[in-house]
């Protein structure tokens, strides 16, 4: 639904200080009842490609799945769009390592009863695990990333790291891979092979 992306710029746009009315028109107007609050757009990817596999839309369902540009901005979009805000209901994911600094901005926002779900180390982490290690390098060489990854996997940094954690910094390595992986390992998963955290956040909206 185009417009949901409608509603996302202008939560974006709110959030960096313009004004409000906009997104407060927008969400009356699609019956926003949910907003699930994302690190960035590779997990925003991932939830993407399993709702659709699953037969969902998410947007029809007055749902908006928005990339907060990192998981400190989680406060202020807490703010704008909880029970201070539009009060949408909040939900998300966030990393093990992030936790208490999610729940102190729930706190702050007066929405600590909105749940969050964790994820050990991050997303990326918990797809290459629930994949297995030779599956992933499969779907890189499918996609015509091995050669890539064998340069990077020949960097002295590398050493010593495990083949999971090689893999998870691999990823990251150019802009717009972490995205377009998000999507190609979600839509690889069998089905009762989804993160826990994945599974829960889609299960709950």
């Amino acid at each position: 639904m185009a417009d949901m992306g409608l509603f996302r710029d202008a939560v974006l746009a709110w959030a960096a200080g313009g004004a409000g009315d906009p997104a407060r028109e927008l969400a009356a107007r699609l019956s926003v009842r949910a907003a699930v609050l994302l690190e960035g757009p590779s997990d925003a990817a991932a939830v993407g490609a399993l709702a659709a596999g699953r037969g969902r839309d998410l947007a029809a369902e007055g749902v908006c799945v928005l990339p907060m540009g990192g998981a400190m901005s989680v406060g202020r979009f807490a703010l704008l769009l909880g029970p201070a805000g539009l009060g949408l209901r909040l939900t998300g994911l966030c990393d093990e390592a992030e936790r208490p600094y999610y729940s102190r901005a729930l706190e702050r926002a007066d929405a600590a009863q909105q749940e969050f779900f964790v994820c050990a180390a991050d997303l990326e982490d918990e797809l290459i695990r629930a994949l297995g290690v030779a599956r992933v390098e499969e779907l890189i060489r499918a996609e015509g990333d091995l050669r890539a990854l064998q340069t990077f996997l020949r960097q002295p940094a590398q050493r010593g790291r495990t083949t999971q954690q090689q893999l998870r910094r691999f990823l990251g390595t150019k802009k717009g891979r972490k995205i377009h992986y998000g999507r190609v390992l979600t839509e690889a998963l069998d089905p009762d092979r989804v993160p826990c955290p994945l599974d829960a956040l889609l299960a709950s909206l």
